[in-house]
């Protein structure tokens, strides 16, 4: 796998708002990162630190403010050309966080899983149409009867599975899954976990997952990417972050993690990290590679100070 081309390709990535003439926000700011073919991708971070932000980016909600997007041999940064966009349309596809309010309630749920077959004119019969759908129901562990039925009459984890068949019936090679199970029971959330790793193994679909859950995180992605405030403060693999976490962000993050153990839980303690306090400012950190996929975003100062006290909580 890492001995392709990477499907994504994501450099210096900045997603401003303005609120006023005189008051911007920087969502992202200046984001490196690269997705393989058939891997997952895990993005985590704090609410406000700009994960979705990302993904609506990459899938063209949003139009970047600077920064270079290759998809799949594509440049989707700036203004896209009709068949560009519609091999984005495509080959790329988001399932959301709230699976109510990204499901149409007037529609039956057939339709509503069609609606891109039908954008792009996807299939050659009415029959066809319905075979798909019908088959995309099944792979996600619903009847085919159910495409008659409308998303109220579902329960919240069905919903999400109706989101995520609506997604992969249009055989993406990118699903950007958006705190796709932050809504949903832990109980179910584990149930559309391993839906999303059986259906990748069946497709070889990759995904961008998206999340704050770092447990889950790790469950399903093999490697991680840490964002602070905008900025992408640490990425490696899973176990590149779990066991040897450098940037004092990451370290604070897996140490709120409860542990299963009751005798561990009442001993752990959860750091805190305000990076005002300790003079950190990203924006004159440059990215140093650790070894293997691992890098941390840092000053020469920073890193040495960090590794070591990495080297210390690890004895």
């Amino acid at each position: 796998m890492r001995q392709s081309e990477p499907i994504l390709k994501v450099k210096g990535l900045k997603q401003y708002f303005e609120i006023s003439g005189r008051y911007t926000v920087r969502a992202v700011d200046g984001v490196d990162f690269v997705i393989y073919p058939g891997e997952t991708y895990g993005l985590v971070g704090e609410s406000g630190s700009g994960k979705s932000t990302i993904g609506r980016s990459l899938i063209r909600l949003y139009d970047p403010t600077a920064g270079h997007i290759d998809f799949n041999g594509m440049d989707i940064s700036g203004k896209m050309d009709r068949t560009t966009e519609r091999r984005l349309r495509t080959e790329m596809q988001m399932i959301f966080q709230d699976p109510m309010a990204c499901l149409n309630p007037r529609k039956k749920v057939g339709e509503i899983i069609a609606q891109g077959l039908d954008i792009h004119h996807l299939y050659h019969t009415r029959a066809e149409r319905k075979q798909k759908v019908a088959s995309m129901l099944e792979k996600v562990g619903l009847d085919p009867e159910h495409a008659d039925r409308y998303p109220h009459q579902f329960s919240g984890g069905q919903r999400q599975r109706v989101g995520i068949a609506r997604a992969l019936i249009m055989n993406p090679k990118l699903v950007i899954a958006d705190e796709c199970i932050s809504a949903l029971d832990v109980s179910i959330q584990a149930q559309v976990v391993n839906l999303m790793k059986d259906l990748q193994a069946q497709t070889g679909t990759t995904y961008l997952f998206i999340a704050h859950d770092l447990s889950m995180v790790k469950y399903i992605s093999d490697r991680i990417g840490v964002l602070h405030l905008g900025h992408l403060v640490e990425t490696g693999t899973k176990d590149e972050i779990f066991e040897n976490p450098v940037h004092p962000y990451t370290r604070s993050l897996l140490s709120a993690i409860p542990r299963p153990d009751p005798r561990v839980e009442k001993e752990r303690v959860a750091q805190s990290y305000d990076y005002q306090a300790e003079g950190v400012d990203y924006r004159k950190g440059t990215r140093h590679h650790l070894g293997g996929h691992h890098y941390v975003l840092a000053t020469p100062a920073e890193l040495d100070k960090w590794t070591d006290t990495a080297a210390q909580c690890a004895l």
